[in-house]
């Protein structure tokens, strides 16, 4: 996808995690391509490094790509987000290339080749410098496909003489892997000084000195929590949890205050990790959800943007908008995401949606076709049974 990011305005604390940045892209654009992983906790900022190493490519062909915990079992998954938008120069390939893309992609039958992907996305990716320098920026890396993981440090170890630029962020603790070999960063708290002044400048009320010292001891420099956590209503008696864990409890509360529609609406959009309003718009038109009431009380609490892309605020809120349904409702999202993929050009990921629509194994019948949620307010939806070719194996 290219972009135009907006001027980035400076970043509290984050001097040498801009230096380095700068310098990654600099070097990109005379053709001295690398990589860098960030490193740190949810809500430590890596999501805003990345927006801000857009914002310093100008010029760039920007490619985006994110882990997902829900993808971590799709082989390629991850790398068919980033390659999606430069596949326009598969032709420019040598045929050995172009197969060993097409097989991962699930366009052609074959076993993959890690190592003739990772080839054939060098080339790829080189292509579309040839137009102008590369970005490749992956969020949540830490939940990477396997296949997507060992492509993709293939590919960073080997751009080093090309005009490419690549920026990842991952999460600890994770299992060691392909891309600790790489160059990385880690990403600390802010200290209590720049902690002060973001809080000062998010802050739409004035803090007691005093509530303000207690936010900035308990978020210990954290970002996220500096943001979020007044806002969710200031702050409760220290509790035993990390700092993601009570801002995913602080998103979580504030979902709770949603109409019933404007929640299963983001359900629908946390159990898609592509982000394609393509694909949510037309699930969500399926259940009889009223798009623009819905959208509006969604939007309203600040946790995720609908535009060209569906955009949480966080990957925490992502999660705490699939996480805070019931089994029955994520059950139905997947089920009319699974009715709304293109079952040629995406076949894996529908079969995903499908399987994840089970509530037990079935591989004849398709699964529930209804959603009910007790209590006050409740979803109460009815999927027509479809023509019985339609019950085939996913």
């Amino acid at each position: 996808m290219q972009t135009s990011a907006p001027p980035h305005r400076p970043l509290l604390g984050r001097q040498y995690e801009t230096q380095r940045l700068r310098e990654l892209i600099g070097a990109a654009r005379t053709g001295r391509g690398g990589a860098l992983v960030l490193r740190g906790e949810a809500g430590i900022g890596k999501s805003t490094l990345l927006g801000l190493a857009e914002a310093e490519a100008s010029g760039f062909r920007v490619l985006r790509a994110g882990g997902s915990e829900l993808e971590a079992e799709l082989p390629f998954a991850a790398l068919h987000q980033l390659c999606l938008p430069v596949l326009g120069h598969l032709a420019e390939l040598p045929a050995e290339h172009r197969r060993a893309l097409r097989i991962a992609f699930d366009l052609s039958s074959g076993t993959p080749d890690v190592f003739r992907v990772g080839l054939a996305t060098l080339g790829l990716l080189t292509a579309a410098g040839q137009e102008r320098p590369v970005l490749c920026v992956v969020d949540d890396a830490h939940w990477l496909d396997a296949a997507s993981s060992k492509a993709l440090a293939f590919l960073a170890r080997r751009v080093s003489v090309e005009p490419v630029a690549m920026v990842l962020a991952v999460r600890p603790p994770r299992e060691a892997g392909e891309l600790d070999v790489l160059p990385s960063l880690g990403v600390d708290g802010l200290s209590d000084t720049d902690a002060r002044a973001l809080l000062g400048a998010q802050s739409h009320e004035t803090l007691d000195e005093q509530v303000r010292d207690r936010l900035v001891a308990e978020a210990r420099g954290n970002p996220l929590a500096l943001l979020a956590l007044p806002r969710a209503g200031g702050f409760a008696p220290p509790r035993p949890a990390s700092v993601p864990t009570r801002v995913g409890h602080e998103f979580r509360a504030t979902l709770c205050g949603l109409p019933a529609q404007a929640r299963l609406l983001l359900t629908i959009a946390g159990a898609d990790p592509t982000g394609d309003p393509g694909l949510l718009w037309p699930a969500a038109r399926g259940l009889g959800i009223d798009l623009a009431t819905a959208g509006a009380a969604a939007t309203a609490t600040g946790l995720v943007e609908f535009g060209t892309r569906v955009r949480f605020y966080h990957p925490l809120a992502r999660a705490a908008a699939y996480d805070a349904a019931a089994p029955d409702e994520r059950r139905l999202a997947h089920r009319v995401l699974a009715e709304v993929t293109d079952p040629v050009a995406d076949p894996d990921r529908r079969a995903w949606h499908r399987a994840q629509a089970a509530a037990v194994p079935d591989e004849a019948s398709p699964p529930s076709w209804s959603a009910r949620r007790p209590g006050p307010g409740r979803v109460v939806v009815r999927w027509p049974r479809p023509p019985s070719s339609n019950a085939r194996r996913s």
